[in-house]
């Protein structure tokens, strides 16, 4: 068997998690597959960004992109269902809605419990899910692209790297992990956490074994989250956002340094300094469509929700094809330095 790779210009996506939100992501994903203008090289993601990383790869390893088109719907169809009724919200959902009652008393359940105390069968839907639409021995024997998913060992705080060889249903469940809601996952007798807390997602692998020049970000957390919390709960929330985002933020500051750094004489230039300077960064933002969201509304995976979700993705992506898609494999169309640099 042989997978069907297509053509166009190679091109690698890092892939934020955001829970729900990971179903912006699925319209981005869907426009880019369904324009076939590029080649996908590599795909890093973390949490939900791993779950639509899992979903195209395991399409592009069997039917092509159509296929993985088809899978993401599917992957995001369930996930739409899993929701109990009585803790969905009847549509219309306001841009600055919060998450129905009952849902945010059982969120507000694990500031107090322990999913060890609250779940001890450690149930979690997201696994029949998975096991049930991911052929993971096809990804790991012909996948075109290179997975990296991202989870934390929960001992260490070490970032844990799966690739196509170790990837299982155990590893994206492992960088979803909310050590809040979730027992931590075992693999290989080790415990993971969500991979957020080490990478959201880490982007140094596509820059070292992807050959894509060109990396497109396509991010969920926002660069800036508005007026300074006064309550408790409000500060425990920004905190968290704040420590998922922080080594996405520093290993991005590290890459507009080395690239200043390496746009020196050209005399001084080896091979990193070359494929530096040749990396080109692209951005999709989320913060538009996402901007008056509550932060609860990440477990917010009611189907027409994440429906509209996705619909703020195609657009997303239909604008940057439009007006930046034609400068992939030429030039970059985000300046990181001015974005990530603080000076």
């Amino acid at each position: 068997m042989r997978a069907r790779e297509g053509g166009g210009t190679a091109l690698s996506l890092a892939l934020q998690g955001g829970g729900a939100h990971g179903a912006f992501t699925w319209g981005v994903l869907d426009a880019l597959l369904e324009a076939g203008v590029f080649r996908f090289d590599g795909l890093s993601g973390t949490s939900a960004g791993a779950m639509n990383a899992a979903a195209v790869a395991h399409g592009l390893s069997g039917g092509g992109p159509d296929e993985a088109r088809e899978t993401l719907a599917a992957f995001w169809g369930k996930v739409g269902e899993s929701l109990p009724q009585e803790m969905a919200r009847p549509l219309p959902l306001r841009a600055d809605s919060a998450v129905p009652p009952a849902m945010a008393m059982a969120l507000r359940l694990t500031q107090w419990f322990s999913p060890y105390q609250l779940n001890p069968l450690d149930y979690n839907p997201l696994r029949g899910i998975i096991e049930a639409l991911f052929d993971f021995e096809r990804i790991r024997r012909v996948s075109p692209v290179q997975l990296f998913v991202a989870a934390t060992h929960a001992n260490s705080g070490q970032l844990k790297l799966f690739r196509n060889a170790d990837l299982s249903a155990d590893a994206l469940l492992a960088s979803a992990c909310l050590p809040t809601l979730q027992q931590a996952v075992m693999i290989d007798g080790e415990p993971y956490w969500d991979g957020g807390f080490a990478a959201n997602p880490a982007v140094f692998p596509l820059f070292k074994f992807c050959r894509s020049d060109d990396i497109l970000l396509v991010m969920l957390a926002p660069m800036a989250h508005g007026d300074t919390p006064r309550t408790a709960e409000d500060i425990q929330r920004r905190a968290t956002l704040l420590g998922f985002n922080s080594a996405f933020l520093r290993e991005m500051r590290l890459f507009a340094l080395l690239q200043e750094m390496a746009d020196g004489p050209a005399l001084w230039r080896g091979r990193l300094e070359r494929r530096l300077r040749a990396a080109r960064f692209h951005l999709i933002e989320a913060h538009e469509s996402l901007a008056g969201l509550d932060a609860s509304s990440r477990a917010l995976t009611y189907g027409p929700f994440l429906a509209w979700l996705r619909d703020q993705g195609r657009e997303a992506a239909k604008r940057w094809l439009a007006e930046r898609g034609g400068q992939v494999g030429r030039r970059a169309s985000v300046d990181i330095g001015r974005l990530f640099l603080p000076f």
